[in-house]
């Protein structure tokens, strides 16, 4: 009987381990990096500093602090920004995608402990329907 519990919660363990980090053994260099970019892109320190450098640049190009490197309309500034939309996105996509699998295992999980609760439960009502049938009769 012990022996029998000792596993259960061994292999119950197990999955709770495997649920918290799902697939992060198997992680790809690209899975890594996607994830860390989604981290990084995904705050608002990222989005605060990115709008400072995107003020600071239009602003010393507008009072011509130095030579109007990139001047109006900020093609030089539009080319950047095209460019790091067009790289970021997908990474960011792919992230969501990690994301959303991962939720997916977890709501697995969920419900594999849901039937299984569910179970122990239907046991226990069914051994305490005896015990009270027991007591009746007695």
């Amino acid at each position: 009987m012990k022996k029998e519990k000792n596993k259960k919660v061994n292999s119950i363990t197990k999955e709770l381990k495997h649920i918290t980090n799902p697939i992060s053994d198997k992680l790809t260099f690209g899975e890594r990096a996607s994830d860390k970019l989604a981290q990084i892109a995904g705050s608002w320190s990222f989005i605060i500093l990115f709008l400072v450098v995107i003020l600071l640049w239009i602003s010393a190009n507008v009072y011509g602090w130095i030579n109007q490197w990139d001047p109006y309309p900020f093609i030089l500034l539009n080319l950047a920004l095209s460019l790091l939309a067009a790289i970021q996105a997908p990474i960011i996509l792919m992230a969501q995608n990690r994301q959303s699998q991962k939720d997916r295992i977890r709501a697995e999980y969920d419900y594999a402990v849901n039937r299984r609760a569910e179970r122990e439960i239907t046991d226990l009502r069914k051994q305490l329907d005896r015990i009270e049938r027991k007591l009746k009769r007695n």
